[in-house]
Order: structure tokens, then C-alpha cells, then sequence
């Protein structure tokens, strides 16, 4: 899966490829990289060359918060998907009242309800995608409306998962 990468204003290309073994390849700007990738809880384990970097990811895709030893950056992860919807005027997350799929996947946890009040950045939505959890938050705070999501059942990307009622 092709991503456009955005941190701290610079923007690179990086492809993702799970090979038949089960690793993980990957390009950057189209150049293949000796990269071991493993996930950890709360992000992965990067082996690049001979350096090894232990990565802690959180947020949603347009707004993911990094975290390497010391050093700390936000940063804008947008697959091929998502870049055309963009291009096509939609906005992700359905402008601030939907929860959508960032990428395929497969739903591993429902973590609300119809009804439950949720404050804006609450886990709602645990999907599986690439070996990887991602928890999805609440765009706003507010009222869950409605819960399309079930879980164990795939996603596509861009798939409506949660609505919700603005608080107020």
C-alpha cells in the first residue's frame, strides 16, 4: 500500500508491501530499504540498516503523534485512498460528525454504543490492518448516533464505523 508521509512539512513517498514470508517491504520515494519492521504495543520496533528505532504511534491518520526516544513530531499519513478522496472534496471523518475506516482492515474491538456520550479523542474503534492496531477516536465530543461497525467483521477504507451528535 502506497503512502504519502508528511512530518514537520516534508513529504515522502513510502510503499508498503507484506511479502509472502510474512515481512514487511518497504520503499521510500521508490527506493527499497533494508527495513525489519515488528509491532510492539503502542507501535513498532524499526530495524534500518544496523540501527534499530523504537516508534510509538497514536492518532488518527491525519493527525499521528510520533515518538522516538527523545525526539517527538506530529505527523500526516495518507494513503493512495484517502489522498483521492481528498482530491475529490471529501474530508476525512465526514466533517467531524462520522468515524471512518483510515485504511482496510478487520474490526477487532467496539469500544462504544448508541447513546454513550464520548468526549472529543475517545477510543472508539479498535481495526486491525497490516499487523497492526490502530485505535480510532472520536473526531468531536459529543453522542455516539449510531454504530455500523461489528466486530470481526472487514472494512474498507473510508467505511463509515461510528456517527456521532455534537455535544451542545
Amino acid at each position: 500500500m502506497k503512502y504519502r508521509v508528511t512530518i514537520e512539512g516534508e513529504e515522502r513517498d513510502v510503499d508498503v508491501t507484506i511479502l509472502p514470508d510474512g515481512r514487511v517491504g518497504v520503499a521510500l520515494d521508490g527506493e527499497p530499504q533494508d527495513v525489519d519492521v515488528v509491532r510492539v504495543p503502542g507501535g513498532l520496533s524499526l530495524r534500518i540498516g544496523a540501527r534499530v528505532i523504537d516508534l510509538a504511534i497514536g492518532g488518527p491518520p491525519d493527525a499521528v503523534q510520533l515518538a522516538a526516544g527523545e525526539r517527538r513530531a506530529g505527523a500526516e499519513v495518507l494513503s493512495e485512498r484517502m489522498r483521492a478522496r481528498r482530491r475529490g472534496g471529501a474530508t476525512l471523518g465526514g466533517g467531524g460528525t462520522e468515524l471512518r475506516a483510515p485504511m482496510p482492515g478487520r474490526v477487532v474491538k467496539v469500544l462504544v454504543t448508541a447513546g454513550q456520550a464520548v468526549a472529543h479523542g475517545a477510543p472508539c474503534v479498535v481495526i486491525e490492518a497490516m499487523k497492526m492496531e490502530n485505535e480510532l477516536r472520536a473526531p468531536i465530543g459529543g453522542e455516539v448516533a449510531e454504530v455500523l461497525a461489528s466486530e470481526g467483521s472487514s472494512v474498507e477504507g473510508g467505511a463509515l464505523l461510528v456517527r456521532f451528535v455534537p455535544a451542545g
